[in-house]
């Protein structure tokens, strides 16, 4: 499944470090997430453009996770010449992330509702 399938995103930016927060539509999928997006695996999906450490921070009662991606602006909104020098495309790319189970105990219906 990709990570669109169970969550939302939203990104921004902060000088030369863009923020992404990852918010699921269900809590019962909270740990799914949890489980797939680690710092690592978020920093190599998005290495193209960050080139820094990413930091992640776990919001469970909200049912999101937030990241903090280092020198992944380009040095900034004032001094990148990037089409995206405020990192909103960031969201997007790290929905399009394939994810799946591991532990018996996590799983997914498409079919039911939030």
């Amino acid at each position: 499944m990709l990570l669109r399938d169970i969550a939302h995103a939203r990104s921004g930016d902060k000088g030369c470090r863009a923020t992404l927060s990852v918010i699921v539509y269900r809590l019962k999928d909270f740990a799914l997430i949890e489980q797939a997006l680690t710092a690592q695996r978020v920093r190599l999906h998005l290495c193209a453009i960050v080139h820094g450490a990413v930091e992640r921070y776990e919001l469970a009662h909200l049912g999101a996770l937030h990241f903090v991606l280092h020198d992944a602006l380009g040095g900034g909104v004032t001094r990148s010449l990037a089409l995206d020098a405020h990192g909103k495309c960031l969201s997007a790319m790290l929905l399009g992330m394939r994810i799946e189970p591991t532990r018996a105990d996590i799983f997914y219906n498409p079919m039911e509702t939030p």
